[in-house]
C-alpha cells in the first residue's frame, strides 16, 4: 500500500471540488467558556450524506476508468463510509454494493439504499464483512472501495483537516490541539498529514469510545492492539477491530496521544451541540467534542480544532442523548 502525502491531500481538493461540501468551522461562546479556550467546530455532520466519508469515496471513486466503472464498486462499512461509496458511485454511473452490519443504525441502512446501492448485511459476530466483500469482487469484478486502507481515501479524508487549517490561517490563527474521532484511523491520518504541513506546531489527539480504545492502547505498546469486541457499543461509526496498517503507520509518529470518552459523556456532548451549536451529531462523530468537554485535556488558552465527523442518527438515540441532558 502506498502512503499519500500532504500533496496528494491538495490534489484531492481540487478532485473533489464542486462535489463535495466546504464545510464551515463553527465557534460558539457557550463553547469556548465550557472548556476555557478558543474552539473551532469541523462541522462535517453538514457535508454530502452527512458525514466525512464522501470526501474519500468520490476521491476514490472519480478516478475509476470507464470500464472499472462499468463493473461498479463494492465496500463495507456501518454506514457512514456505505452512504459515501453510495453517493460518490451514483454521481459517475457506477454500481455500488455496500456490505452492511444487520445492527447498523436503521437510518444509515435506509439511506445507503435511498442512494441507489444494493445493500448485503451481515452479522458482526458470526461473519467477516471482508470476506464477504471478497467474494462480491469476484463474482462481480467490482472494485473494492475500502473505508480507511486506500492512498486516496485516506487523501480525501485529510481534506477535512486541510479546509480547517487553512480557514484557521486565514483568521490569523493557528491550531494548538486537534481532535479527531478515530476508528480505522482513515481520517485522522489526513488530518494529521494536512496540519503537520500547515501548522507544524499542533498537537493531534485520536479520540475514541471507552470501550473501543483500540488506538490508545496501541499507540502506547507500539504495535496495532485489537479490541475485545466489534459490536455493541453506542458509537456504531468507531468499531473497528484494530488501527489499519498503512493508517496507524502515518499516525503512529505524528499524533500526541489518544483520549477516550464514555457514553455517558457522548450522550452530553450530542446534547451540547443540538443546544448551543445547533448541530445534530451522531454518537461516533460527537467524541472528540466529548472529550473537549469532558476535561480530557487542559484547553484553557489554547485555540483547539475539534472535528465532528457525522450527523447520521436514529431519533431513538438522539432521544436518549436529550434525555441524558435533563
Amino acid at each position: 500500500m502506498t502512503s499519500p502525502t500532504f500533496a496528494d491531500i491538495q490534489d484531492a481538493a481540487r478532485q473533489i471540488a464542486g462535489a463535495a461540501v466546504l464545510t464551515p468551522l463553527i465557534r460558539n461562546d457557550a463553547l469556548d467558556a465550557a472548556v476555557g479556550g478558543r474552539v473551532f467546530i469541523k462541522a462535517e455532520v453538514l457535508q454530502r450524506t452527512g458525514s466525512f466519508k464522501f470526501r474519500g469515496a468520490y476521491n476514490r471513486i472519480s478516478r475509476l476508468s470507464p470500464d472499472e466503472r462499468r463493473a461498479g464498486v463494492v465496500a463495507f462499512s456501518s454506514g457512514n463510509h456505505a452512504q459515501g461509496v453510495a453517493a460518490a458511485a451514483g454521481l459517475v454511473g457506477a454500481p455500488a454494493v455496500i456490505v452492511m452490519p444487520a445492527d447498523a443504525p436503521a437510518l444509515k441502512i435506509d439511506n445507503t439504499r435511498a442512494l441507489g446501492a444494493e445493500v448485503t448485511l451481515y452479522d458482526r459476530a458470526t461473519q467477516s464483512r471482508e470476506a464477504i466483500a471478497e467474494r462480491i469482487q469476484a463474482e462481480r469484478g467490482a472494485i473494492l472501495v475500502p473505508p480507511f486502507e486506500d492512498r486516496f481515501i485516506i487523501a480525501g479524508q485529510g481534506t477535512a483537516g486541510l479546509e480547517a487549517a487553512e480557514d484557521l490561517k486565514a483568521l490569523g490563527l493557528s491550531a494548538d490541539i486537534v481532535l479527531c474521532p478515530t476508528s480505522g484511523g482513515g481520517l485522522m491520518a489526513g488530518t494529521a498529514l494536512a496540519f503537520e504541513a500547515l501548522t507544524p506546531g499542533a498537537k493531534c489527539y485520536a479520540v475514541e469510545p471507552a470501550e473501543f480504545d483500540d488506538y490508545g492502547r496501541s499507540l502506547a505498546s507500539g504495535r496495532r492492539e485489537t479490541n475485545a469486541r466489534t459490536a455493541g457499543g453506542l458509537c456504531d461509526a468507531l468499531l473497528t477491530p484494530t488501527p489499519g496498517e498503512l493508517t496507524f503507520s502515518l499516525n503512529q509518529p505524528r499524533l500526541a496521544g489518544a483520549l477516550k470518552v464514555t457514553d455517558e459523556e457522548v450522550l452530553r456532548g450530542m446534547a451540547f451541540a443540538f443546544r448551543w451549536l445547533k448541530l445534530v451529531v451522531e454518537p461516533g462523530g460527537c467524541v472528540a467534542l466529548a472529550a473537549a468537554l469532558a476535561g480530557k485535556l487542559d484547553l484553557k488558552g489554547r485555540t483547539v480544532v475539534v472535528i465532528a465527523s457525522g450527523g447520521n442518527v436514529d431519533p431513538d438515540v438522539f432521544e436518549r442523548a436529550l434525555a441524558a441532558a435533563l
